[in-house]
């Protein structure tokens, strides 16, 4: 079992973002397909339920700002720290991860970063990190790592390849 919580963008975040996503541009939903058409995407993870995108499965590719989200929570004023990429959301509500377990997306040699944010959503810190073969372990001592530093408030898993947010763990 994982010491932390992979947390999937919020319910009210991903209604929002299926109006409007965080650059302002509507929703452009349509089906995944195994040849790609329009955009390669079965397999690519979704950060609404934490899994991966299934064949048949109507999706959209959306501007996510997860630091930005997370400041209006709490108050944070994250400047110029604030950052918005694409990720791959249902187009229509889902289940949520409901019934995850470990940590999503975790597939061994995959590339990640994990960012540090404190409480006013800067960035004080980070580190590379290719998941192990034993993921789980792997990830709960870079989050044990990141969390030994008092001011770290939050921590960001992206993708180092693209930099595409996977997931958000808080503060235990």
């Amino acid at each position: 079992m994982t010491t932390y919580m992979a947390l999937p963008i919020s319910p009210t975040a991903l209604k929002e973002l299926r109006h409007l996503d965080d650059a302002g541009q509507p929703l452009r939903p349509y089906t995944a397909r195994e040849d790609g058409v329009p955009i390669a995407c079965v397999g690519s993870p979704l950060r609404c339920c934490l899994r991966a995108i299934e064949p048949g499965e109507r999706v959209a590719l959306v501007s996510y700002a997860p630091l930005r989200r997370w400041a209006r929570e709490t108050g944070a004023e994250p400047g110029a720290y604030d950052e918005a990429g694409p990720v791959f959301i249902h187009a229509d509500e889902c289940a949520g991860a409901r019934g995850a377990q470990g940590y999503p997306f975790a597939r061994p040699g995959a590339l990640r970063a994990i960012r540090r944010y404190n409480a006013d959503g800067h960035i004080v810190g980070g580190r590379f990190f290719e998941v192990p073969d034993d993921a789980e372990t792997g990830f709960d001592r870079a989050f044990e790592e990141a969390f030994a530093e008092p001011e770290v408030a939050l921590v960001h898993v992206r993708a180092l390849e693209y930099g595409c947010f996977q997931f958000e763990v808080r503060r235990p």
